[in-house]
């Protein structure tokens, strides 16, 4: 996709925000400005009419009115995982670059973390791991917290302890008139609900605070096979997956490994079906879980006990910018129709180029809406099936994104009405991740704290 930078007459009216944020803000042509817009996702191309780097809510609330009386759109972000979305649609827009909000403690006590909106994962798992304590986390420690929070967020412990989201007790944000507000159950309750599980943009998020859970170590790990025994052991993980008790929370990935030092020798370079994923609770009963699929001969097996940190990295994925791509679809179920349909497209003669064909298990609480809930309340899918690209070479992503396509059509008759947006670089219809009545509380939410609509949104 090739993306116009940003038209004359934005950058000219951009010119107005030059010298806010203490002078870290970058303009098209100035020497920061294409480090400043690069995202996390280094196959992302975009080109904002400014790029503002706000230490304080003060300087957020600058730089939003500032952006607001020059005629322009401000697109908040943080890492930018999810920056692919973006694309082409920040020419009038100011991006802000959340990034120096570092604030980060835990309350042991209360098993509260506090994080500003630049705080990465794998910092929050070390510094909450210290004291005995783990947060919903994702499979990668380089994500922002909380772009995964207000997004959704499915961790490890998510079939037992539910959506990353719903664990937050409060936001900190700068809204579109430049007001700061702290949202609660018990003030701004409207915005509090929004914030959790929309990822719409209503607002700068600052700051979170949400629960900690009591997981000091965890049985977790994976096993492997070579992928010619696919036909075999993703039917035996699917039946599985369908008695497997809430305590257990997994992934089933076919792997092309990559050939780097981070990957034991012995896996480089393979192709894999790999499960892995954690067990919460003691070890006999997590090695009677686990028996079935040890049952399958794998060739190798980690599972073992570990460090609750140590999860933030199980899935072995890329840390520090790289090129990536995902597509995803829920789904109500994986039958013998649909297990075939993953094993024609993403099997041992499909010619599938994916780095990583996953399926991810849901359910558990997941699937049992939280009464406290936000507007994520719960997953509608027993699945989540994804297609992950994440090769270096430009030239390979086009047939990444035709293999992820041709798996997930094929995948079709089992998916839900509901789509988890997080897991979607193409931009689609926001409508599609929650029930009618969700949404159109959301859109009325967002009309009352955004009324000019000065914020970009991720998918509309």
């Amino acid at each position: 996709m090739t993306v116009p930078p940003p038209p004359a007459s934005a950058q000219a009216r951009a010119e107005t925000l030059r010298g806010l944020c203490g002078g870290a803000v970058h303009l098209p042509g100035d020497p920061g400005y294409d480090l400043a817009r690069a995202p996390w996702n280094v196959q992302a191309a975009t080109f904002p009419a400014a790029v503002a780097y706000p230490a304080f809510a003060d300087e957020v609330a600058e730089v939003l009115r500032a952006a607001a009386a020059a005629g322009l759109a401000v697109a908040p972000q943080g890492t930018g995982h999810g920056a692919a979305p973006l694309q082409g649609r920040l020419g009038h827009a100011v991006l802000l670059r959340t990034g120096a909000f570092g604030e980060l403690s835990i309350d042991e006590d209360r098993r509260i973390a506090r994080v500003g909106a630049g705080v990465l994962w794998g910092d929050l798992v070390d510094a909450a791991g210290t004291v005995g304590l783990a947060g919903l986390h994702p499979s990668s420690p380089d994500v922002g917290v909380v772009g995964y929070s207000i997004g959704g967020g499915i961790g490890w412990y998510a079939r037992r302890l539910g959506l990353q989201c719903n664990t937050m007790t409060a936001a900190e944000v700068v809204l579109a008139d430049g007001t700061f507000v702290r949202a609660t159950a018990d003030s701004d309750a409207e915005l509090f609900w929004g914030l959790r599980g929309s990822g719409m943009p209503l607002g700068v998020v600052t700051a979170l605070e949400f629960q900690l859970y009591p997981v000091d170590s965890v049985v977790a790990g994976f096993l492997a096979w070579d992928w010619t025994r696919i036909e075999r052991v993703l039917p035996s993980w699917a039946a599985w997956c369908a008695e497997a008790p809430d305590e257990a929370t997994t992934s089933f990935r076919v792997l092309h490994v990559p050939p780097v030092p981070a990957v034991p020798p012995e896996l480089r370079g393979r192709r894999l079906v790999v499960v892995d994923g954690a067990v919460l609770g003691p070890d006999g009963r997590a090695a009677e879980i686990l028996a079935p699929l040890r049952a399958l001969a794998p060739e190798f097996d980690t599972m073992a006990r570990v460090p609750a940190a140590a999860l933030a990295r199980l899935h072995l994925e890329p840390e520090g910018p790289s090129p990536g791509y995902a597509s995803s679809a829920l789904l109500t179920g994986l039958p013998d129709a649909a297990v075939a349909a993953v094993l024609e497209t993403a099997g041992p003669g499909s010619g599938n180029r994916l780095t990583v064909a996953e399926l991810r298990q849901l359910g558990g609480a997941l699937g049992r809406p939280d009464p406290d809930g936000g507007a994520l309340a719960s997953l509608d899918g027993q699945f989540l099936v994804l297609g992950l690209g994440l090769e270096d070479d430009p030239a390979t992503w086009p047939g990444m994104r035709e293999d992820a396509a041709r798996m997930l059509a094929a995948l079709v008759p089992w998916t839900t009405e509901r789509e988890y947006l997080p897991m979607l670089d193409d931009p689609t219809d926001p409508r599609k991740a929650y029930p009618p009545e969700v949404y159109a509380r959301l859109a009325a939410l967002r009309r009352a704290v955004d009324p000019a609509g000065l914020f970009v949104g991720q998918h509309g």
